[in-house]
């Protein structure tokens, strides 16, 4: 009896629409960060696994080691923030596509310094 007394209100919001675009964007950069960070985690690890003839005067295999691990555990916490900043953006119906740009940018700055100290470590 109470529901049919109550005042009527106003209606719920309506959503805004969802951006074709903004999800294209935020797909595909998402998608080439899991395949960045594939590639990176294939390629660091073979390049360990070849330096067996690492002369010790120039070399140090646990810098390396030490470079490509870091890189590798960086640029994966960053996709996972990133995926789920973008995830939760996309469902708000907000603009997704600046985290998962960012996260592309991020995860690749932290593979390229990867790269430099692996480089430097093994001289």
């Amino acid at each position: 009896m109470a529901d049919a007394m109550a005042y009527p209100g106003y209606p719920p919001p309506a959503k805004p629409p969802r951006s074709g675009a903004d999800l294209a964007i935020s797909i595909a950069a998402l998608t080439l960060t899991v395949l960045l960070g594939a590639a990176a985690a294939f390629f660091g690890l073979f390049s360990l696994a070849f330096l067996d003839h690492c002369p010790p005067e120039t070399c140090s295999v646990d810098g390396a080691v030490n470079a490509v691990f870091t890189s590798l555990l960086i640029a994966g916490g960053i996709g996972v923030v990133g995926v789920g900043l973008t995830v939760v953006a996309l469902v708000r119906r907000k603009r997704g596509w600046p985290f998962a740009i960012a996260t592309l940018a991020l995860c690749a700055l932290a593979v390229f310094l990867g790269g430099v100290g692996y480089t430097a470590a093994v001289g």
